[in-house]
């Protein structure tokens, strides 16, 4: 069968993403991809054929600035904003256009479709093809018992919390239906009914398919078209092999977001933390940091890069920002972690490893101190490690599992019908 799968340069997003395509090619299928230049190589590696993205947002080349930077926002409002201007709402007509132009050319049985990307749904929806939606962390959309979204919340307990829940989702959705005009003119454009908010579009979806498993997520009343995939584990194509430092102590991996969030200072205090403890580490900066930036000693190896598959399994912690992937791959190999988050999902994550049991969570502007403390804790106290290795056979078992196959060729079968259950 032949899809179209639309992705955008997100950073942590695109490695699960690029899972997808590479998940469909092994199994016969044709992909075509679009996305923007910088991830052409990453598209024909995974087997898919890779189109560009022409008239809506995207970054040109690597080094061309990021048009979804959100590094000089001061809060959600701004945040949500920028998204709406940039790939919900703003472009949602061109992203209608390039997607439908792609899918009548290629004929495509099926869209799947990165989570924000509601204009080429839009397409989708509009010529009959089925489509599914890509959620690549946990389940963000708001739904009765998932906390908000970004505020590192356990889900509410008692009349209070549930109060102050409602009231932070009520804000939530006020700034994202600042979207809806966009996104419905470009639905009455190809003869769609308005939405009341935007993420309704996702209830046209044939699927929307949460990589990550629901063994990690928070228990929540989901619409009926979602489905947890299990976690996809594999390494971005960027990364490159490493020598472990030297020793028997052990071994402390590093890691902070792929895309910039001003992390280097937060990477110099992780890496000062782990040089008073009698521990090896390995502190990858990722590609927006230079390694030079985070001073080195003989324990502490500073480095762009390294390949989590074959690391974790020598790790007895890991620090990180909560980035989904991070975390999941640490969880999947059973090491327990800690996290500093920085923003976007993180703090999200971050309280789901807390409520697990399987790691520690730190303000991002802890001292040394409290960071070496904290990993102190994680290889002294042995529960935490029991609990990674418990909750890591659950989703090695999802991310294995041919759930994902199984509902994407699902999904294109049903082309011009309703999908079944």
């Amino acid at each position: 069968m032949d899809y179209l799968v639309t992705i955008w340069d997100a950073g942590g997003s695109v490695p699960p993403e690029l899972a997808v395509v590479r998940t469909l090619v092994a199994h016969g299928h044709r992909v075509v991809v679009l996305a923007g230049p910088p991830l052409q190589g990453a598209v024909e590696a995974a087997g898919g054929v890779f189109r560009t993205w022409e008239r809506v947002p995207h970054r040109h080349d690597a080094a061309a600035p990021d048009p979804f930077d959100d590094n000089d926002l001061s809060g959600p409002a701004q945040i949500v904003q920028m998204l709406h201007d940039r790939i919900v709402s703003g472009p949602a007509a061109d992203y209608a256009d390039e997607v439908g132009a792609a899918l009548d050319e290629h004929r495509s049985d099926a869209l799947v479709s990165s989570m924000f990307m509601l204009g080429g749904m839009v397409a989708a929806e509009a010529r009959g093809v089925p489509f599914a939606v890509m959620v690549s962390s946990c389940y963000v959309v708001p739904c009765p018992g998932m906390p908000p979204f970004g505020t590192g919340w356990f889900p509410a307990r008692g009349p209070i919390g549930r109060l102050r829940e409602a009231v932070v989702k009520s804000v939530g959705a006020c700034l994202w239906d600042r979207g809806l005009p966009g996104l419905n003119t470009a639905r009455a454009q190809l003869g769609l009914a308005p939405l009341a908010h935007p993420f309704d579009q996702h209830t046209a979806a044939a699927r929307v398919l949460v990589l990550t498993s629901q063994a990690f997520d928070f228990p929540a009343r989901l619409p009926s078209n979602v489905r947890y995939v299990g976690p996809r584990l594999d390494d971005p194509d960027w990364v490159e092999p490493v020598e472990l430092p030297p020793g028997d102590q052990p071994l402390v991996l590093v890691g902070m977001s792929s895309t910039f969030m001003r992390q280097t200072e937060l990477l110099r205090r992780v890496a000062a933390a782990l040089d008073t403890l009698p521990v090896r580490g390995l502190v990858t900066t990722g590609p927006e940091i230079d390694p030079d930036s985070v001073p080195a000693t003989p324990r502490i190896r500073v480095v762009r890069s390294a390949p989590h598959t074959t690391v974790l399994p020598h790790a007895a912690a890991v620090v990180s920002h909560g980035g989904h992937g991070t975390v999941i791959k640490a969880l999947a190999a059973g090491v327990p972690q800690l996290v500093l988050p920085l923003g976007r999902d993180q703090p999200d994550n971050a309280a789901r490893v807390a409520a697990a049991g399987v790691g520690l969570r730190l303000k991002n502007s802890a001292s040394p101190e409290a960071i070496a403390a904290a990993v102190a804790r994680l290889l002294n106290e042995p529960d935490h490690r029991t609990r990674a290795t418990e909750l890591g056979a659950l989703l090695r078992a999802d991310a294995t599992d041919e759930t994902l196959i199984t509902e994407l060729e699902k999904v294109a079968r049903q082309k011009n019908s309703a999908i079944r259950d």
